[in-house]
């Protein structure tokens, strides 16, 4: 083998690894839209009824003795659920935005700025209250607070991310069951 084919196969062994890496390292369609559009089900029930329902009947979790179980305190679902929002959303700035796609990663941003504010504040509050048995009277009424002054907003945010995900998913072919939405 002399040095001319050992370049030359070095050079194709070289442009094959390039190509591999870049469409490895390219983000679909698909996984735009799933970071921008898909995750927002982390939001699910904010500023209404079902996330109250989740606070008002918190879930379980294995106890110390991994045998038993207890239930979780209102700030563990609280930090847990915030956690995974800001993670979410950390995906979301990581994107590289585009003509095709910035409508649909701007309404995603819109959305997450709006609510991390109120989980790391109001919803602390809440989460508080029902750790320390506040009257329930003092509940509902911060429930009820934080419903008012935040949903209409809240709807208005997540319609706009619907209706540029939709856009999006129809200009990629993603097929995505909508529900009623």
């Amino acid at each position: 083998m002399n040095f001319t084919t050992l370049n030359a196969r070095s050079g194709f062994l070289l442009i094959i690894f390039l190509t591999l890496f870049i469409s490895c390292s390219t983000v679909t369609p698909e996984k735009y839209f799933q970071i921008a559009v898909l995750n927002s089900n982390l939001f699910a029930g904010f500023a209404g009824s079902a996330q109250l329902r989740e606070l008002e009947s918190p879930s379980v979790k294995l106890g110390s003795d991994n045998e038993s179980t207890e239930t979780m305190k209102r700030m563990e679902i609280l930090e847990f659920k915030t956690k995974a929002i800001e993670e979410s959303y950390g995906d979301l700035k990581k994107l590289k935005k585009t003509d095709d796609n910035k409508e649909m990663i701007e309404a995603s941003k819109n959305l997450y700025e709006f609510i991390l504010p109120v989980y790391k504040s109001e919803y602390v509050k809440l989460a508080e209250m029902y750790d320390n048995n506040a009257p329930k009277e003092q509940i509902e009424s911060l429930a009820a607070s934080i419903s008012s002054k935040y949903h209409p907003r809240f709807k208005e945010l997540y319609d706009e991310l619907i209706k540029a995900g939709k856009q999006y998913a129809g200009k990629h072919s993603i097929k995505v069951n909508w529900g009623n939405l």
